[in-house]
């Protein structure tokens, strides 16, 4: 049964609200205030929050604040309830990470509404990783895995974690103009945990949130250091999950990161899933383009997978298009994946979008790229991903491709 927590200081809109939502046979928990709702959301783990934005002790600013820095609340729907009509509370409600708002009185069919709405959207997201996890059992291993990862979370062990840089190079002149930034995780209890092991994890359970947000914040930070060393040609990936690009403050959180590191935007790519934007391409195209009003670039990952967004791809205002691994193996010998390569190439640059190339392993298939024109690739001939420090001597050694 769909679990609802409702925060609301007023005892008779509170009772109303409570009696509206258990006639739809919702199961239901109730907080008077804001300090109470906050221990609740915690302990109950609710599937939507309805909360007060002005009450007593803590006000509905309060309580959002204290949710979404909680790892195991940060993903929860929440929509606020108001009394106020000014656009400027609404907007800042939004931006701190608020899915909704419902102005007071509103009636049975508005809450009901706002309440489906979100729901229904939270529960694409869950079938979404539902999916991508299926065959990921509860293991023991698999629970060891998920405690120690809410520890590095709550506990702020970040030390943990390493991003680590895969250079993207220049076909033609095989230089490396750019890099994505790869997460790695190096447990004391634990030792290497691989990231098809502990990614899923952490966006089932919505610690991806916390996590990406550190990811983006040091993937700027380090940039900011190559730009001042003069190395100011160098742009860097970072891939988004669907749940941090459907976070309603994604915009403003990724605005503070550019603005503390006085980063210039241009330089941050964000990667998206093609699946992923395909879920809700019309809530993709919105996001997209606030993340472009930013000039922050923006990447199509793995691309080539799903045929039945091809026809989409002109509505999607994206810098570069990554041409999934699958097509580029063997692709010299393979003759229908030359041909739907050849096409994605042609394609991409009459929308012109950049095209790389992932997975490249072998000299037949970086040649058969270079005679057809793709701009860039990435992969194990050149190199895999590599340790900071480790890709920064390729930097300075200007290490590059043989053309």
């Amino acid at each position: 049964m769909i679990k609802i927590l409702v925060i609301e200081d007023e005892e008779l809109v509170r009772e109303n609200i409570l009696d509206l939502l258990a006639a739809e046979d919702f199961e239901t928990v109730s907080a008077p205030n804001g300090r109470i709702g906050i221990n609740l959301a915690i302990a109950e783990f609710p599937d939507l929050i309805l909360c007060d934005m002005m009450m007593p002790e803590v006000d509905g600013y309060g309580v959002l604040t204290a949710l979404r820095q909680e790892p195991l609340t940060a993903a929860i729907p929440f929509i606020f309830l108001t009394a106020k009509s000014a656009k400027a509370d609404f907007r800042q409600g939004m931006d701190m990470g608020a899915d909704d708002y419902l102005t007071k009185p509103f009636t049975r069919a508005e809450l009901l509404s706002a309440v489906m709405n979100r729901l229904e959207r939270q529960a694409t997201l869950k079938t979404y990783f539902s999916n991508q996890n299926s065959n990921q059992s509860a293991s023991p291993q698999n629970q060891l895995v998920t405690v120690s990862l809410h520890q590095v979370v709550k506990q702020q062990k970040f030390q943990e974690f390493e991003v680590h840089y895969q250079p993207i190079v220049d076909i033609i002149s095989g230089k490396i103009i750019a890099a994505e930034g790869l997460l790695r995780w190096q447990s004391p209890e634990l030792g290497f945990v691989s990231p098809t092991e502990f990614i899923p994890l952490a966006e089932s359970t919505g610690l991806i949130i916390t996590i990406g947000q550190w990811v983006v914040e040091n993937v700027c930070q380090q940039l900011k250091s190559w730009h001042d060393l003069g190395l100011d040609y160098l742009t860097t990936s970072v891939n988004l999950s669907a749940i941090e690009f459907n976070r309603p403050d994604l915009i403003k959180s990724i605005t503070q990161v550019l603005e503390k590191h006085n980063l210039d935007p241009r330089y941050l790519e964000i990667e998206l899933t093609e699946s992923m934007i395909m879920q809700d391409l019309n809530n993709a195209i919105f996001t997209i383009n606030e993340l472009q009003s930013l000039g922050v670039r923006i990447a199509i990952d793995d691309f080539g997978t799903g045929y039945s967004s091809l026809f989409y791809l002109k509505n999607l205002p994206v810098n570069t298009l990554k041409i999934d691994r699958y097509f580029i193996h063997n692709v010299a010998e393979d003759v229908q994946k030359s041909a739907i390569t050849k096409a994605l190439i042609e394609m991409a640059h009459n929308m012109n979008m950049q095209v790389i190339a992932e997975g490249v392993e072998t000299e037949a298939e970086l040649a058969f790229l270079r005679d057809n024109a793709c701009d860039a690739m990435q992969g194990f001939l050149f190199s895999r991903a590599l340790p900071l420090m480790e890709f920064e001597k390729f930097l300075s050694n200007r290490k590059h491709l043989s053309v």
